[in-house]
């Protein structure tokens, strides 16, 4: 039984499987990663996914599972207690604060997404958005004014109160079923969740299938929309010039971490609530198994495939209509109106988008919660109360300044994009050096129902991080100084969005600094052995 403070733990092992895999579907399983297999090569993309599956996400989902089981069951449910707890010291908790951060500041703009989901489900429900018919602009005005994207506080004065209203129901459901606690709210929830979400894509799957093409376009099938979305696409003239392009490999290795969810705290949470003996090593792969089945079958078979047929191949050559936003709010709607039965199989690819959302969404709030309640030795309530406010207060700002989305992508590109990679690391290397192969292995292989290779441990020690390394490098050389101008010469007239984004994000660092400190009086006054 896990030593949590709270007293709580899973009710079940198929719960918990159902609930980190929850965590790990989302938006980037059927938006994304579409969009990104087709961009980077098509086929060939599989060639470095499964690359960086192989030495990052596995090893990463194994590391997190084992490391959220030890420091559970020694009392710590947060990543910064777990850290602190193996490295032996009180500044050890600081570095695993990220693992709190990053979740709660990506809640503050996932659930106006989600909510945006659950907004075109209710509007295909009631016919509005397939009455826009074949007319592409008129959805594509539709997304924009949702969003508010014209300019800042846009959707307080277009009359999108409608929006708002399901901003503010996504925001009631997950702060309810986080005040449920683990095994009334969050397992509960995705145990009948997952299921449905899984029925909803077989269906809308199984439409796509039988859809046949359009009189005045016959050369646009189902087969030629799959073979757009898998065949090895050759930008550059060969194969081995798309494999050697570094921007392939970095766009893997970031689907890598949205499609499993690993290297951002969330899994050591939920894993911390594991019994001492619960198995972590099948159950992780159960997790990231069920995952890939709904990225790249479900997802890989769904969108392109179909907007191929109704939209044609010169339309998805261009990269902005197929990004993840653009995809899923503006493509797909377009294929849906034009497709028999659209405003059903539109409502139900928007309702499993939701459904995916939520368990995703759930799952960033419970590591805020459990570092709230070891650090200021407070109930599931209050904990419940600050970080509503803390997350009302990101939401509100991601809202209201949404020209061009720009407070949304300065938040998501830094904890979604930049500490990942940094949070990443370090785990793999607290994992692998600092508990070392020996202890390591052990902690892993504990309880397990299968048996795990030992050369996992050199994997982990010496492969992952070298390759985290590599990537992160070459993402930071592409990446940094675009934004770096962006901080440095913001538009003239307009408010300083992108320096704001950054002074709100130092802002709940240092919240959950003061947090971490009074934590770790708590837990070092104890006797608590710490690894």
């Amino acid at each position: 039984m896990s030593n949590s403070p709270s007293g709580e733990r899973w009710s079940t092992r198929v719960g918990v499987i159902l609930a980190v895999t929850g965590s790990a579907v989302g938006l980037g399983n059927f938006l994304r990663f579409p969009g990104q297999a087709a961009q980077n090569g098509g086929g060939l993309f599989m060639i470095p996914y499964l690359v960086a599956f192989l030495i990052v996400g596995i090893p990463l989902a194994w590391s997190e599972w084992a490391l959220g089981r030890h420091g559970g069951n020694r009392g710590y449910n947060s990543a910064p207690g777990i850290f602190g707890g193996v490295l032996r010291r009180p500044k050890g908790a600081y570095v695993g604060m990220l693992g709190t951060v990053m979740p709660v500041l990506i809640y503050t703009y996932y659930v106006v997404v989600e909510a945006l989901c659950l907004y075109y489900a209710w509007h295909y429900l009631t016919g509005t958005l397939a009455g826009f018919g074949d007319d592409v602009s008129a959805v594509g005005d539709f997304f924009v004014a949702s969003m508010g994207m014209t300019e800042h506080g846009a959707i307080f004065t277009s009359g999108q109160g409608q929006f708002l209203g399901f901003v503010g129901i996504c925001f009631f459901i997950n702060f309810f079923l986080i005040y449920r606690g683990l095994s009334r709210g969050i397992e509960k929830f995705c145990a009948i969740a997952m299921p449905l979400l899984v029925v909803c894509a077989l269906i809308v799957l199984v439409r796509v299938l039988t859809l046949q093409p359009l009189p005045e376009t016959p050369d646009q099938t189902l087969w030629a929309g799959l073979g757009f979305m898998w065949n090895p696409a050759q930008q550059d003239g060969s194969i081995w010039d798309t494999l050697a392009n570094p921007d392939v490999w970095l766009a893997a290795t970031g689907q890598i971490f949205f499609s499993l969810s690993v290297g951002f705290g969330l899994i050591l949470t939920y894993a911390s609530y594991l019994r001492k003996d619960d198995d972590v090593a099948l159950s992780s792969l159960t997790s990231v198994s069920g995952n890939g089945f709904c990225e790249v079958v479900l997802g890989g078979m769904i969108a392109l495939p179909a907007a191929y047929i109704f939209l044609g191949p010169m339309f998805l050559s261009d990269p902005q209509n197929i990004g993840t936003f653009s995809l899923g709010f503006v493509t797909l709607p377009n294929v849906f109106n034009q497709m028999p039965a659209g405003s059903f199989f539109g409502f139900l690819f928007f309702f499993l988008l939701f459904l995916a959302a939520v368990t995703s969404s759930l799952s960033m709030l419970q590591p805020s919660i459990a570092l709230l309640e070891e650090g200021l030795g407070i109930t599931r309530k209050p904990s419940v109360a600050i970080l509503g406010f803390i997350t009302f207060a990101g939401t509100f700002f991601i809202v209201y300044f949404s020209a061009g989305l720009q407070a949304l992508d300065t938040v998501d590109f830094w904890m979604a994009n930049f500490f990942i990679f940094i949070f990443a690391t370090v785990q793999t290397l607290i994992f692998g050096w600092v508990l070392g192969p020996k202890k390591g292995y052990e902690e892993l292989a504990a309880g397990a129902e299968i048996c795990v290779p030992r050369g996992i441990m050199f994997v982990i020690r010496y492969i992952s991080p070298l390759f985290l390394l590599t990537v992160f490098a070459l993402w930071c050389r592409r990446s940094l100084p675009g934004r770096w101008e962006a901080i440095m010469n913001p538009p003239a007239g307009e408010p300083p969005v992108v320096l704001m984004a950054l002074g709100f994000i130092v802002v709940v660092l240092l919240f959950f600094s003061f947090v971490i400190a009074g934590a770790n009086q708590r837990w070092y006054q104890t006797d608590k052995e710490p690894s």
